[in-house]
């Protein structure tokens, strides 16, 4: 799965790991593994270091029965003045109860993510953000465990400003492009979520192509990210997702997080290939990387040039959305069953 690598990239970072240490264990030492999943199952026997959900992820734990008591808490404890309010309330709380479940499983972060229909409304996205954290609290669950996603608009990076300058920490998700980046690192988010595959997705249909990982537009688009941050002194974590491979995820160790699908880190654990060191934070510092100033217009006028960050970042919004409205669809049948 590896392509050809450059001298440099030769040279692995991990002389003192057993020689039989697999994929997995060898990119744990450079990255932190952080599970793409909303099943409780699969977090529970991956053990990482924290997981991240979103509308589709839990669309689908929901539609297993293993899950059903979990559904039924969240419906019966639904608040609201009407039926769609309380589906409303209830499917906030039904990510709440799986986020609670999954903090229990991991030392670290839990991501929970926001109304997508709420990208372009940075007080409806703040509202919502300090409600699915009083839902955690009422579990508690502290604030300082969980990660609230944010899709990255220019409002949604907005509303992140100010809730990190409350101490709310936040996860820009729907990441495709170098100035949504920037702007993010500004707005001093604790962490963004590139999403390599999606990227790769869309410049493989547009040039009817296949990539190396070396070449991949989404791995690329990563890489420059980080380094930027490290060379510029951002705080702000990258977080590489939606992989399309196991060469993709390795492509980007060093990374300071991926979060993989249960799917691709069993399938790195069952791989033995020395696994080189690609992002290196030290190196990034030593870059000669200007420093790059976003403006509302300036993030405007970028996202207009970039198509397939503007086509992705609608299409991600459109699909979570979406995923939304099932999940609504779901909780209002079981209330008026």
């Amino acid at each position: 799965f590896f392509q050809e690598l450059d001298l440099q990239s030769q040279l692995s970072p991990f002389s003192d790991i057993d020689a039989m240490a697999n994929a997995r264990e060898q990119l744990a030492k450079a990255t932190k593994i952080v599970a793409d999943t909303g099943d409780l199952d699969s977090i529970r026997d991956l053990k990482p270091e924290d997981a991240t959900t979103n509308p589709s992820l839990i669309l689908a734990a929901v539609s297993n029965p293993k899950f059903a008591d979990l559904v039924d808490e969240a419906i019966k404890s639904a608040k609201g003045d009407n039926l769609d309010d309380k589906v409303a309330d209830a499917t906030d709380r039904l990510a709440v109860a799986f986020g609670s479940e999954i903090s229990k499983l991991v030392p670290g972060y839990v991501s929970t993510e926001v109304d997508a229909r709420l990208s372009f409304d940075v007080a409806g996205t703040i509202a919502k953000a300090n409600k699915i954290l009083a839902l955690y609290a009422e579990k508690g669950v502290p604030k300082e465990r969980i990660l609230i996603k944010i899709a990255s608009t220019w409002e949604g990076i907005q509303a992140a400003r100010k809730l990190e300058a409350e101490g709310v920490k936040c996860n820009m998700t729907l990441l495709f492009n170098f100035y949504q980046a920037v702007a993010a690192a500004d707005a001093k988010a604790t962490l963004i979520s590139p999403f390599v595959g999606r990227i790769l997705d869309w410049y493989k249909a547009k040039e009817k192509k296949d990539y190396s990982h070396d070449e991949d537009p989404g791995v690329l688009s990563v890489r420059k990210i980080f380094d930027y941050y490290k060379r510029h002194g951002h705080q702000t974590i990258v977080m590489g997702a939606s992989f399309r491979s196991v060469g993709e995820v390795l492509a980007l160790c060093g990374c300071d997080r991926l979060t993989i699908s249960p799917a691709l880190l069993q399938e790195m654990a069952a791989l033995t290939d020395d696994v080189p060191l690609k992002l290196d934070s030290e190196a990034a510092k030593a870059k000669d990387i200007p420093a790059v100033t976003v403006t509302e217009n300036v993030f405007r006028w970028e996202m207009n040039e970039d198509a397939m960050a503007t086509e992705k970042l609608a299409e991600g919004i459109r699909k979570f959305a979406a995923d939304l409205n099932k999940l609504e669809g779901i909780v209002k049948a079981k209330m008026s069953a």
